[in-house]
């Protein structure tokens, strides 16, 4: 009879990522309009990735976001 004490956790985890975690506040005002942003898109992205989405759109200078 194995312990508990002798079972070994698997060592999967999160996969090492190229980014870096960026903490902002948003009015409520904003997040409104980034909600609405995101559910027009036919995959409906979660806040980050909509956020993602917006700021690349805005830094390669697309009007139409």
């Amino acid at each position: 009879m194995s312990s508990i004490i002798n079972v070994k956790k698997s060592k999967t985890g999160r996969p090492p990522v190229e980014s870096s975690a960026v903490t902002v506040r948003v009015h409520s005002d904003m997040l409104a309009r980034i909600d609405d942003w995101r559910r027009e898109q036919t995959d409906l992205p979660g806040r980050p990735e909509a956020i993602r989405r917006l700021v690349e759109a805005a830094l390669k200078g697309k009007p139409d976001v």
